[in-house]
């Protein structure tokens, strides 16, 4: 029988080896195609899947069926990190291209507080998008031959749809990802394709083409909007404001096809329940689609609607309704699965077919959505109503950065904000003009203002797809206060600038920076690469009437590789370029501590190595390389763990080691390295390597759960109620240790996604940072958890030999905006001599 099995597969491997699949395979045939209009293998050169579209080749096809074609107009909203354009097709009738803008603004004004505007006649909107992971490419190579079918079949249900719809068509969500996998893929193809899973065709190499260029889920962004490529399809979507916008995606190989809607229980309240019942009727459409050409399929058995910031859910808090495709993915071109052979095409003619029945279901459905997208905004009026008055304020008296950073995601979200009219104290807490704005509850908006700001602890059910929590003022450390007076309201935001750096005035004796503003680590960075001595600060003091606080940076004049004029000069440059106040001084008597006291320690430029490859998880490596690379503009080595134990580590004195776990050998190379006087800094999971690889010797609670009453059918369920998804807990800060210097409040809030506890060191003040004993703040944690978490320590320093180990339990740099915490790996960094 093996024997047998053995000669079918290779015969199939022969099959798959000469046969192409032509577009007769995937089209429908009830419709004749336009001559005129080139199809895919006329301008990418093969048929569609017969290898992974890169690209530069999507791409070029696109812009010559805009180019040929009267149905679709073509533009390039900006570029990724690699320079790839970021193009959006509109796609609908030439006589509504003829009127486009017109369409676009009462679209809009449907949404708006105007009761002229009826919607029986309005085009429907929809946003298609593919392949946001880049490695799930059967939806990019579908979106070849949507596109193509838009703009060359001439029946008429094909005009009339165009008549009564705009398409707002993004290709891929994620050109360099894509263009990294379909490189792995089309590399690794055999002329004989082989299914066997084994095969190097279906395991691409550290990191993969999910992600783009610094490794980022861009999945996760349409919320935070940290990326160009989120902030070109966002600006997309609020220009429109689309009914409908599809995310088509890939799941494991021995799965079939899922739409939504998700699990009815994971869905946020926030959520209107007709969004899921409109979802729900256009799956009918998916689903008899996928009947007439026998693929299977399953629906609200798995994934949910509750994160806002995922394609297939950011839509559902602005009006619209978000789809999740996923298909079983090939991973190459053909591999062995549950369900028989796995063929690419076979897959993406599954995405296709889902493609066109979205806009069947929104031809038919047209009426019903845009009735609920005009009730969405107007019962979020009515809510508006009830909050006036309610409104937000935010700030940090002592960082207008960070300040301006969660203002700049407000604009990017189209929600309406103010200047502070004049310093206040709301239940204790200071708000600093300048430093601070004040959001009104009543406007348009409203509902994405609650799901940004809000604070829940309590849920119907305890599984999540993705994190718990995302309460943006706590992710960025801000103080907020929702309750302040309209008669705080200054003038409406329009141009939202950050605000400006300067040097107070020129010195001949010293000057002074406090480390309180978000940007300062990179102006002591470039001062430290300038070869310009400078000190920071252990204690408090006083000078020329002003508090500076713990760490804070003294750079003197004397004795300096500049003269003094040199030294102004620059320093102001650097301001500027930092946004943050450097003051002159002119004497070293102050009150407390004096310039040159002891207690001023002497600070040399980081030389840093970020441990990357297999073994690491690449979103918390490029998290991090992000962070040095994009905001601090600070060099730093990328060192592959392959390569790690050839490498010279004495050019550095910090190494990273993100989440993940390293050989053995390994483990020897970086002890040897610590002891002769290197950091090693681990965050999450490393933490777990290090202590068993005695680089520490951390108290770490050992958690035991016992199933009580727990059925065979719900040990998934209970299992997984277990996991800290992610979620935002209390911890309370010693203000006087370095790991610490910059924050201004004894109270931080972490974000957290890991069960590892530590309990606290016996000398207190070994333990800077410490969870209070009530810690959540927002999100979900098991009440077994909640108790393990109380008390624990996330972070603990330990000296090895000449060298020392830093160790977070938690990611201080979270998919990018959580702000509020990155100050605390940059002093592990630049206070590594001091911790």
């Amino acid at each position: 029988m093996k024997f047998l099995y053995t000669i079918i597969l290779l015969s199939s491997c022969f099959i798959f080896g000469q046969k192409q699949t032509d577009l007769s395979y995937y089209l429908p045939q009830s419709t004749s195609y336009n001559k005129a209009i080139p199809t895919p293998q006329s301008v990418i050169g093969h048929e569609v899947g017969e290898w992974h579209i890169t690209h530069d080749k999507l791409v070029e096809y696109m812009k010559a069926l805009a180019e040929s074609s009267e149905r679709i107009t073509l533009e390039n909203r900006g570029m990724t990190y690699e320079g790839r354009p970021l193009i959006l097709l509109t796609i609908t009738s030439p006589k509504n291209h003829q009127n486009i803008d017109a369409i676009r603004q009462q679209h809009i004004a449907a949404t708006e507080d105007n009761a002229s505007v009826t919607t029986s006649n309005m085009p429907i909107v929809v946003n298609q998008g593919f392949s946001i992971h880049g490695n799930e490419a059967s939806g990019s190579n579908a979106a070849l031959l949507v596109a193509y079918y838009l703009a060359a079949a001439e029946s008429n249900d094909v005009k009339e749809m165009l008549d009564d719809m705009v398409i707002l068509f993004d290709p891929s969500f994620n050109p360099d990802g894509l263009q990294r996998f379909a490189y792995w893929a089309n590399s690794n193809k055999s002329k004989n394709l082989n299914p066997d899973p084994n095969d190097r065709e279906y395991s691409e190499v550290w990191p993969g083409g999910r992600s783009n260029h610094y490794w980022f889920d861009m999945n996760r962004d349409w919320l935070p909007v940290q990326l160009p490529e989120s902030r070109a399809r966002l600006e997309t979507f609020h220009k429109w404001l689309p009914n409908i916008l599809t995310d088509h995606h890939e799941m494991g190989t021995n799965s079939t096809f899922f739409f939504q809607p998700g699990i009815p229980s994971r869905t946020h309240p926030l959520t209107p329940k007709l969004n899921q019942e409109l979802t729900r009727r256009i799956g009918n459409f998916h689903a008899e689609a996928l009947d007439k050409i026998g693929s299977f399929y399953y629906t609200e058995e798995s994934f949910d609607d509750f994160y806002y910031g995922k394609g297939s859910t950011f839509p559902d808090i602005n009006g619209g309704i978000g789809i999740l495709f996923e298909q079983a993915s090939s991973r190459g071109h053909v591999q062995e699965s549950e369900n028989g052979l796995l063929t690419f095409p076979f897959t993406i003619r599954n995405q296709f077919t889902a493609a066109l029945s979205t806009l069947e279901a929104a031809k038919n459905m047209r009426e019903d959505i845009l009735k609920y997208q005009h009730d969405f905004f107007k019962n979020a009026r009515s809510e508006a109503t009830k909050e006036n008055g309610k409104n937000i304020v935010f700030g940090d008296s002592k960082d207008a950065a960070k300040t301006y950073e969660l203002a700049e995601i407000l604009r990017r979200q189209k929600i309406k904000f103010y200047e502070l009219k004049d310093d206040v104290t709301i239940d204790g807490k200071k708000f600093k003009k300048g430093y601070s704005y004040v959001i009104p509850k009543n406007q348009k908006n409203t509902r994405l203002i609650n799901a940004m700001f809000e604070k829940r602890t309590t849920f119907e059910d305890s599984l999540f797809y993705d994190v718990s929590a995302w309460t943006f003022p706590l992710a960025f450390n801000l103080d907020y206060v929702e309750g302040a007076a309209s008669s705080n309201m200054g003038a409406e935001v329009t141009d939202l600038k950050m605000k400006p750096g300067q040097v107070s005035a020129k010195s001949n004796y010293a000057y002074l920076m406090e480390w309180h503003e978000y940007y300062t680590p990179k102006v002591l960075n470039q001062i430290l690469k300038s070869d310009l001595r400078a000190k920071v600060a252990m204690e408090q003091f006083g000078a020329n009437g002003k508090d500076y606080d713990y760490g804070t940076i003294l750079v003197p004049v004397q004795n300096q590789s500049k003269d003094a004029d040199e030294l102004y000069n620059f320093l102001n440059e650097l301001a500027k370029e930092g946004h943050v106040q450097i003051d002159a001084v002119s004497t070293g008597l102050t009150k407390g501590i004096d310039l040159g006291s002891n207690q001023f320690r002497a600070l040399t430029q980081p030389k840093i190595a970020l441990i990357v490859g297999s073994g690491v998880s690449p979103y918390d490596a490029g998290e991090i390389w992000h962070l040095l690379d994009q905001r601090y503009d600070m060099t730093l080595t990328k060192l592959d763990t392959d390569n790690l134990e050839r490498a010279d580590l004495s050019r550095y004195n910090t190494i990273i080691l993100p989440s993940g776990s390293l050989s053995k050998s390994a483990a020897e190379t970086l002890r040897k390295w610590v002891e002769n006087g290197g950091t090693l800094i681990g965050f999450e999971s490393a933490v777990r390597w290090l202590n068993t690889n005695k680089f520490m010797k951390l108290d770490i609670k050992k958690s035991e759960r016992i199933a009580k009453n727990v059925t065979y059918g719900q040990r998934s369920d209970y299992n997984g109620a277990q996991v800290i998804g992610g979620a935002i807990f209390e911890a309370k800060l010693d203000r006087s240790h370095p790991i610490n210097f910059g924050y201004k409040n004894d109270k931080l809030p972490l974000f957290r996604g890991s069960t590892l506890f530590i309990n606290p060191d016996k000398q207190s003040y070994n333990n800077p940072i410490q969870y209070t004993k009530n810690p959540l703040l927002s999100g979900y944690i098991s009440k077994s958890n909640l108790d393990s978490l109380a008390l624990s320590v996330p972070y603990q320093m330990q000296r090895m030999k000449r060298g020392k180990v830093v160790a977070f339990t938690d990611n201080t740099n979270f998919r990018a905006f959580w702000f509020g915490t990155n100050k605390l790996m940059m002093n592990a960094i630049f206070f590594r001599e001091e911790l």
